[in-house]
């Protein structure tokens, strides 16, 4: 069965496009949002090589639109093209997925401590809105539904902060993350514990306590970070990075 190319809530199935869904959405960045969720679900996964002549054919287009959607995912950190060898979905090394962590936690506590002192209580609605979406999925323990509303609360919270750089930066890295933070979401506990947290830092922001909000930010990402290492020793061979055992 061929692929489907989402943009724009259009659809495109291979060989058959439409003038609607070409005028919402280029033919390359239907592409590209079609492999960007083919490697967010792990369909793709770390590692697995990229045919520009099979993609293109199974999603009825040219290969030209592929192989300029591999350049822009290439940009975005999420693939890696190798000479003379391919394209390649990327593979993030261990020490350097715990380093973004580290990075993100200064980021989020810097916009726990923002939303505190500045949101509005329609932004706080949001977030309340979308918190309750997730508690829906961990009763439905449906785990790629709650990973989804879990990155979109994230990146709902940096874009509230009001900083358009903070926000392509923290996209960016993030997406780099993607493997460990679903790895972070599979089992029943695992989200009981993710859920508890993201209340947790709603009631700080709400509160207005700035200090308290950014704490709270900061320690769910560093205890992402923690869950990731045990995932690692749980799932892989190899022994944990010396840089990582600090």
């Amino acid at each position: 069965m061929g692929l489907m190319i989402n943009a724009a809530h259009a659809v495109l199935e291979p060989g058959q496009p439409t003038i609607d869904m070409l005028q919402k959405s280029s033919l390359t960045g239907a592409v590209q949002q079609e492999i960007r969720r083919l490697i967010q679900s792990g369909e793709l996964g770390p590692g697995d090589k990229l045919s520009e002549a099979v993609l293109a054919e199974r999603l009825g287009v040219s290969r030209g639109p592929v192989r300029e959607a591999f350049r822009v995912l290439e940009e975005a950190g999420l693939v890696q093209l190798e000479k003379n060898r391919g394209v390649f979905v990327r593979q993030v090394p261990l020490d350097e997925a715990l380093e973004i962590f580290e990075l993100r936690a200064m980021m989020e506590a810097h916009v726990g401590a923002t939303l505190a002192a500045n949101a509005s209580d329609e932004q706080l609605a949001v977030l309340q809105a979308m918190i309750d979406r997730m508690e829906e999925a961990v009763l439905q323990q449906d785990q790629a539904r709650y990973y989804t509303l879990n990155v979109g609360f994230h990146e709902t919270m940096v874009s509230f902060a009001g900083n358009k750089k903070l926000l392509s930066l923290y996209r960016r890295l993030t997406r780099e993350l993607e493997l460990f933070r679903r790895r972070n979401l599979t089992e029943p506990a695992l989200l009981l514990s993710s859920i508890n947290e993201h209340r947790s830092m709603l009631t700080t922001i709400k509160s207005r306590q700035g200090p308290q909000a950014a704490e709270a930010l900061r320690q769910h990402v560093l205890m992402s970070r923690e869950r990731t290492i045990r995932n690692y020793l749980k799932h892989e061979q190899t022994p944990l990075p010396e840089s990582s055992k600090t």
